[in-house]
């Protein structure tokens, strides 16, 4: 058996660029490149082998230098999602701080179902030098470093002690990075003297290599109670996840949607399953969603879920699905999320599972009255919509202009990215999506600061779309360091900052709660009264971005920001155009509600208004048994 003698971290450079997925025919890189910050615990082994891997077979695995290691791994998830999670890339950093600083990537990746591969070095494995900078020293586990805070949020986590252990960490990492009912965040950690340790390998082990991603089918027999349920049903609603999208099982659902007549509500990740403007969309299900799905949603007698985790902000806190006897059916890949909300089961993969649906369906219709109605429904809400876009309102424009104007100047398929505050649940209710990958609102962990990493992980993954990344001003202090890594790469965002001042989500729910906008505006503090309620802090977003080599204007108005849009098109790199807005107007409210609890004893009038409130909508809250 032939062997090439190199270093772990050699090896792991020499594997990656090997490793293929497949699915219906077509093959993808699974690892496209590797991120990277380093520093003592990865430069001599992973940079080493990073370097000499570039300059011996350039482009086998590009290398891209990050600012933030957090913001790397944002970048990654978000190339994951628009690769339908058949393609990712690694990243890799230091022990302690740099490994650390990954942890809430790799969170966020787990909790929305999306690949990365995280190789972060680790303390040594001989302990020879112990305790090294940066070591955490536990007195009753010696074993343990920093590092282990990664496995509560990882799907698999291993760390390779000895260079033998390698392969069945690499086989192992790749196995769940292809499992489209597994994934997540995938952990390998890397000692740093073992990285730098050589080792014979066998040949194979850089071998080309291809993980198959099936489409499971699902049992006959559940599917034919699936079906025998959703006959028996007067009012159904299909709920999309964003498994439908995944799965790249959009024409399949539009398919049964428009034979069946069942109306199509989505959630955050499923958003762009249907085009806004067909027949059976009714938009945005739940907390953040629309009159017309809420509406269907509260009537419902059977909610068939495909491709969907039946979050709290899907389901408003169990409170959306209002009927005495309503029933569920999910759909989905992974058993774990079809048997919740004590529904049927029907395991498989989306496409396959709503093709076969519709086999199983041929023939039946829901009544021409419930189409009507549903269609009926999500006019009025896009005639909401409309009125949101042309508000009118002034000095400052409502955030719901903002969108509006985004959306009507972006193309078809250009993308629009966003993930915490406010404007995730107004762009849920309000945008008309028009290509199955023209939404990305990262909102299953809804991490601030995924915005502008997460756009530069989406234009990596489809350079030929447009990305627009829209931002508050409290996300964007948190992270823009990827700003710079767009202009040292040259690739083109359009990033658009929304100035409120402050953290507008939470000012407006802490109207809800009884504890009116504290702790929420960005505000100097009043020597008089102590308090951070002094004028408005005096930070200049422009000239910051400016000072990161991005192209940046101020719009001082909606129709400022209109020419702004238009002018960006031209740019080659990235750009951030700056609106101020009035954080004081609401988008169009749905009618739904979110579980906050509100404080059971208080002096303040406020808090216990709130708590009246907050006892009357949780008394419409629900087990579904």
């Amino acid at each position: 058996m032939s062997t090439a003698r190199l270093t772990v971290g050699q090896a792991v450079a020499r594997f990656l660029p090997q490793q293929f997925t497949e699915r219906d025919g077509r093959e993808h890189r699974l690892i496209e490149g590797c991120f990277g910050i380093f520093g003592h615990g990865n430069i001599a082994g992973l940079g080493q082998a990073l370097l000499e891997a570039e300059l011996e077979n350039p482009g086998a695995l590009v290398y891209r230098q990050a600012r933030n290691e957090q913001g790397m791994v944002h970048a990654a998830a978000a190339f994951a999602r628009m690769r339908d999670r058949l393609s990712t890339l690694a990243c890799t950093s230091s022990i302690g701080p740099g490994a650390t600083n990954m942890v809430t990537g790799a969170a966020l990746a787990t909790i929305n179902r999306l690949p990365v591969l995280l190789l972060p070095g680790d303390i040594f494995a001989t302990r020879v030098a112990d305790p090294v900078l940066q070591q955490l020293e536990h007195t009753g586990q010696r074993d343990v470093s920093v590092n282990d805070a990664f496995r509560p949020v990882s799907r698999f986590f291993d760390r390779v002690a000895r260079p033998e252990q390698l392969p069945d960490a690499l086989l192992g990492a790749m196995r769940v990075l292809s499992d489209q009912a597994e994934t997540g965040a995938v952990t390998v950690c890397l000692p740093q003297d073992v990285q730098a340790e050589a080792f014979d390998w066998p040949d194979e082990l850089f071998q080309r290599r291809v993980w198959h991603v099936d489409r499971p089918v699902p049992d006959r027999s559940a599917l034919q109670r699936t079906a025998a349920t959703i006959r028996s049903a007067r009012r159904p609603l299909i709920v999309a996840g964003g498994g439908v999208i995944y799965s790249e099982a959009t024409e399949a659902l539009r398919a049964l949607a428009e034979a069946t007549g069942i109306p199509v509500a989505e959630t955050q990740a499923g958003k762009g399953s249907l085009r806004f403007d067909h027949a059976q969309a009714v938009g945005a299900l739940g907390a953040t969603g629309t009159t017309a799905a809420n509406a269907l949603a509260r009537s419902a007698d059977v909610v068939i879920g495909v491709g969907t985790r039946w979050s709290d902000f899907t389901t408003s806190s169990r409170t959306a699905f209002a009927h005495p006897d309503v029933r569920f059916v999910s759909c989905n890949i992974t058993r774990f999320d079809a048997v919740k909300q004590a529904g049927e089961p029907l395991v498989g993969d989306a496409r396959v599972v709503l093709e076969q649906l519709g086999e199983a369906l041929a023939g039946w219709s829901v009544e021409p009255s419930y189409r009507e109605e549903s269609r009926r429904l999500a006019q009025e809400w896009d005639a909401t919509v409309e009125r949101a876009y042309k508000l009118g309102h002034g000095p400052l424009p409502a955030q719901s202009e903002v969108i509006g104007v985004v959306n009507e100047l972006s193309g078809p398929r250009d993308v629009v990215v966003c993930a915490a505050g406010a404007m995730p649940g107004d762009l849920h209710k309000l945008w008309r999506t028009r290509d199955a990958k023209g939404y990305h609102v990262e909102y299953g962990y809804s991490c601030m600061g995924y915005e502008i990493a997460g756009g530069l992980g989406a234009k990596l993954a489809c350079p030929d779309r447009e990305i627009y990344v829209l931002v508050g001003d409290g996300s964007y202090l948190m992270m823009a360091q990827e700003l710079v890594t767009a202009v040292q790469e040259n690739i083109k965002l359009t990033v658009v900052l929304v100035n409120n001042h402050g953290f507008a989500s939470i000012g407006a729910l802490s109207e809800a709660v009884g504890t009116p906008r504290f702790g929420t505006w960005y505000r100097e503090r009043n020597p008089s009264t102590g308090r951070l309620d002094g004028d408005v802090l005096p930070l200049d977003f422009v000239a910051n971005a400016q000072s990161l080599g991005v192209t940046a204007w101020r719009a001082g108005s909606i129709d400022a920001l209109a020419g702004a849009l238009v002018a960006a098109k031209s740019v080659p790199g990235p750009v951030l155009v700056e609106v101020e807005t009035d954080p004081l107007v609401p988008a169009p409210d749905s009618g739904s509600w979110w579980d906050v609890p509100v404080a059971e004893v208080s002096h303040l009038d406020a808090t216990l208004e709130a708590r009246k409130s907050y006892e009357v909508e949780k008394g419409h809250q629900r087990h579904y048994l």
